[in-house]
């Protein structure tokens, strides 16, 4: 062989390497939402994702080789299209600048660093009693039910109610977006999808406004 090509072969070789490496996939649980070509728009979760790629759990199936453009918590806007479809979701092949696959791959790191603690709440944040601890919960299915907030913090909270959604189920509290993370003795623990301060959390978690009672 060449020498030259034989470079270029152990070069190729090289940056394959790498490459396999940077798209390692991180088994993750992103909540958010996405757009097909039919520009509806639809919830869904991120179940494993790799700055080049990430498997969905959606409500709508998509087809091969659709465009996909979803704003994801924690990470914004991210798009590509769609290279394979299984039972309830589907995988994308991510087309984003270097730019934003580097700042992917930091959010990863991130997370399972955050999951191999055992950290799915953020105990930094002091937990305290809402002046109004009745809300609506609306389920995955669109349904609402009234429930009691037992105790809030910044990050997630814990509720008193009869009907349990399951692990991991995205949610609304009152106008806030959360994530269930476990159930406990009469409820569920929920993350929320992003952390505000105490006083629009206040307002935001019993759906009322600043003006409302």
């Amino acid at each position: 062989m060449d020498a030259g090509l034989a470079a270029a072969t152990d070069t190729h070789r090289t940056l394959n390497a790498a490459d396999k490496r940077r798209h390692q996939r991180v088994k993750v649980n992103i909540l958010g939402r996405f757009m097909l070509e039919d520009r509806r728009e639809y919830p869904c979760q991120v179940v494993d994702m790799s700055p080049g790629g990430m498997a969905m759990i959606t409500p709508v199936p998509g087809r091969i080789g659709e465009r996909v453009v979803a704003y994801l918590d924690h990470l914004s806007r991210v798009e590509g299209r769609i290279a394979r479809v299984f039972e309830g979701g589907f995988a994308v092949e991510l087309r984003n600048t270097l730019r934003k696959r580097d700042k992917i791959a930091n959010v990863l790191t991130w997370l399972a660093n955050r999951d191999e603690l055992n950290l799915p709440e953020d105990r930094r944040h002091d937990r305290f009693v809402p002046k109004n601890p009745m809300t609506k919960i609306v389920m995955p299915d669109g349904t609402e039910h009234v429930c009691r907030i037992i105790d809030v913090s910044l990050s997630g909270a814990a509720i008193a109610i009869d009907t349990k959604p399951e692990m991991g189920d995205s949610i609304a509290i009152g106008k806030m977006r959360a994530r269930v993370v476990r159930h406990i003795e009469g409820g569920i623990a929920v993350e929320f999808a992003a952390i505000q301060n105490r006083q629009l959390l206040e307002q935001h978690i019993s759906g009322s406004d600043e003006d409302q009672v």
